[in-house]
């Protein structure tokens, strides 16, 4: 049973994402360098038709003008890349998904948490461990070549709380999802829900501006979450609104009221592939 269920999350991945636009298109590449996104192609005589995804409509162009060794070399990318993904969904349904366990705090019918302390999702039919992630400051390049450009030292400097990578590994399907915090300190109740910023390498968690007198100020994107206790050590955190596709993070307030920059990210929805 436990092989079924995961071998089924991971074809409901790859369903999703051979669904998306950017997995559908051909790469029918030309001699001189160019390609044409299309949907499929034929070779007819000394002819090559083919379907342009732009124009929606058939076309053809002489075959000599046709680089086939580079359409191929990139379906065979694209393919290997494919599986690549396929099988990091499958490493993280491994290590992230749980079925039911009849150890912990009961939160459903038949589904009960896990015993050890972390932070959950709960999407309907599974418990879902969410991953911790370390984050790191960046300068804003942006706000230095503005302060650059200034004589006198009026503008605030600013640095970016960022995770690594573009997406999170956790996905969550259901844009409804209900969270647990479970820590024999109960640091559930100093937890918020967080909507990152998406980069094109990283992902956005605060902003930290530093001020003339070297006062810092954070801004985060905070959405707000019904917060209930449970039992002790243990809180549930329901967002007030559905989450659209995206991705997000739990991080916890420390003492000081400064986020801990260790959060808990997870994304909304299946990854979007890139189009190069």
């Amino acid at each position: 049973m436990n092989r079924l269920l995961r071998l089924g999350a991971a074809l409901v991945f790859f369903a999703l994402t051979a669904a998306s636009p950017g997995w559908a298109q051909i790469k029918l590449y030309f001699k001189d360098g160019n390609y044409q996104l299309v949907k499929s192609y034929q070779v007819i005589g000394n002819r090559v038709r083919y379907y342009s995804l732009e124009s929606s409509e058939w076309e053809e162009v002489p075959v000599f003008l046709v680089d086939f060794k580079a359409t191929e070399q990139a379906e065979k990318a694209k393919k290997e890349e494919q599986q690549k993904i396929l099988q990091q969904a499958a490493e993280t349904e491994n290590s992230t998904y749980q079925l039911p366990q009849n150890k912990g705090y009961l939160i459903a019918p038949g589904v009960r948490l896990p015993s050890a302390e972390g932070v959950y999702a709960y999407d309907g039919t599974r418990v879902i461990t969410l991953l911790q992630s370390a984050s790191s400051l960046a300068r804003d390049k942006r706000r230095m070549a503005l302060s650059l450009a200034v004589p006198a030292p009026l503008l605030k400097s600013r640095s970016i709380a960022q995770i690594p990578g573009r997406a999170a590994a956790v996905r969550i399907l259901n844009t409804q999802p209900v969270f647990y915090a479970q820590f024999a300190d109960n640091a559930g109740s100093h937890l918020q829900l967080l909507r990152l910023k998406a980069g094109k390498n990283s992902r956005s968690v605060e902003n930290l501006d530093s001020g003339l007198r070297g006062k810092v100020k954070e801004s985060r994107s905070t959405l707000p979450v019904i917060r209930k206790q449970l039992a002790a050590g243990l809180v549930e955190l329901k967002p007030a609104q559905p989450l659209p596709s995206g991705e997000y993070a739990i991080g916890e307030l420390e003492a000081n009221g400064k986020l801990n920059l260790d959060v808990w990210d997870f994304g909304i929805g299946p990854v979007v592939p890139k189009v190069h």
